[in-house]
């Protein structure tokens, strides 16, 4: 997977770039070489693109923008027409404010690592065409990520 970072550390860079290559093989995503790009940004920032794009006016901690229309269960192979002359396939944007991240991780008692992991991945699971509108949409897509996130150990509620 090919991803481009916006305003990201080389910590943060890391992290996600292990973090999705797990999870697009856990999710069966790996045969079609794919585009990702990630954007840290302020709350005023995170406020107005979810004022703009949901009309919800208020700060949230990440934002995804497809731009497939992708629906859980299928799979990047179904959008191989669609790849680019560079041959990737252009998912979409993931947009992550670091502060609602800090302040999460310090709500929630775990460390920053994990809050960051979790919200990057939740963006990627929505680009994959994951959702959480319905019940049972919720609990695939919770499991799918807590499964990712404990394969590389990073745990729910501890503080490391």
């Amino acid at each position: 997977m090919v991803i481009s970072f916006h305003k990201a550390n080389i910590f943060c860079k890391r992290l996600i770039k292990k973090l999705f290559a797990v999870a697009l093989i856990a999710t069966d995503n790996f045969e079609i070489e794919s585009e990702v790009e990630v954007t840290f940004v302020s709350e005023e920032q995170i406020k107005k693109l979810n004022q703009t794009y949901r009309s919800v006016d208020k700060i949230t901690d990440v934002l995804s923008f497809p731009q497939l229309e992708i629906k859980y269960p299928q799979k990047l192979q179904d959008f191989a027409a669609e790849t680019s002359p560079d041959g990737l396939l252009r998912l979409g944007d993931i947009v992550i404010c670091k502060q609602k991240a800090k302040a999460q991780a310090k709500q929630y008692g775990h460390s920053y690592k994990r809050e960051i992991a979790f919200l990057a991945l939740h963006g990627l699971l929505h680009l994959l065409g994951y959702d959480h509108i319905e019940k049972d949409d919720e609990k695939i897509m919770n499991e799918t990520c807590e499964k990712i996130l404990a394969s590389l150990n990073i745990k729910r509620g501890e503080n490391v």
